[in-house]
């Protein structure tokens, strides 16, 4: 059983513009032709669920040293496509993309020293490369040192530190982030206690679909915390928590629990109101990033 999610790169073969990019600034248009066929034709393979074929090719462009492409290829070992699951070989091909500083292999081998995934486990490596990554701008690197500087794993623990990484994984729309402002938010760890700034950034994460933060919104809505007291939003959001998360989710029986409990509360006419507003609702694409030295 695999002991951290895998985070698709880039939904894998949306890597096309990234590469086509470098390909670009090959200064032999000979070799140039040859290294867009050749991805073109793996993207192709891709698209028709031939991985095996697809690997291969993009092995060939990652032997050359294209980190783009090794950091594809570590992902295809990373979740078994096209190959037996290998985190092995998912290393070695993160860490080649890694040492020519491409964020996502940044940040996909600091996870795996923090999981001890093929490699010894090894906090402070993980918050080596993790920062890395999330210094060169990438929001799931910057959410991941926020937690690492909260928990205090291969760094000491500090709270204004980790709120310093969530912001600007926030701000560049990543809802996970943005649920964990709010958190920091309610309890007030790192920043004064502030429930309606913890309401703004659970809004963010919900409106996205995160159903944890769409529980956190109900809750604050039924108890009248940082808003209005309000049964109607209280029961929308976490409906929607409850529908919408996993049975394994820990927080989805507490969802069910409260719009249980919000229902005794209210009339049949804003318990219909409130479920024709679940039904309509939908997940919102994340708004355009914020200057990282802005404050919200």
């Amino acid at each position: 059983m695999r002991k951290r999610p895998v985070i698709h790169y880039r939904s894998c073969i949306e890597l096309q513009g990234t590469v086509a990019s470098a390909l670009l600034g090959l200064t032999l248009l000979g070799a140039q032709a040859i290294e867009a066929q050749t991805f073109d034709e793996a993207r192709a393979a891709y698209n028709r669920g031939e991985y095996v074929i697809a690997l291969n090719l993009l092995r060939t462009l990652a032997e050359q040293g294209d980190a783009d492409v090794q950091a594809l290829v570590g992902s295809f070992y990373d979740e078994g496509r096209g190959v037996s699951e290998d985190d092995s070989e998912a290393v070695r091909w993160y860490r080649r993309a890694a040492e020519q500083g491409h964020d996502f292999a940044q940040h996909m081998l600091g996870l795996m020293y923090l999981l001890g995934d093929a490699i010894p486990q090894d906090d402070i490596e993980a918050a080596r490369w993790v920062r890395w990554a999330a210094e060169r701008g990438n929001d799931f690197a910057q959410f991941k040192l926020g937690s690492i500087h909260e928990q205090g794993k291969g760094v000491v623990q500090d709270y204004v530190e980790a709120m310093r990484w969530y912001r600007q994984a926030a701000k560049q729309g990543n809802p996970h982030a943005q649920f964990n402002l709010g958190r920091m938010y309610t309890f007030g760890r790192g920043v004064a206690q502030d429930d309606a700034e913890a309401i703004r950034w659970y809004r963010r994460a919900a409106e996205q679909g995160l159903t944890v933060a769409q529980y956190m919104l109900g809750l604050m809505y039924a108890a009248g915390r940082g808003v209005p007291q309000d049964y109607v939003q209280a029961h929308k959001w976490t409906n929607l928590a409850a529908a919408r998360s996993s049975v394994s989710d820990q927080w989805r029986e507490d969802a069910v629990r409260t719009r249980d409990e919000v229902s005794s509360a209210m009339i049949p006419a804003q318990i219909a109101e409130a479920q024709r507003l679940a039904r309509e609702w939908e997940p919102k694409q994340a708004s355009a990033p914020a200057p990282v030295g802005d404050e919200p």
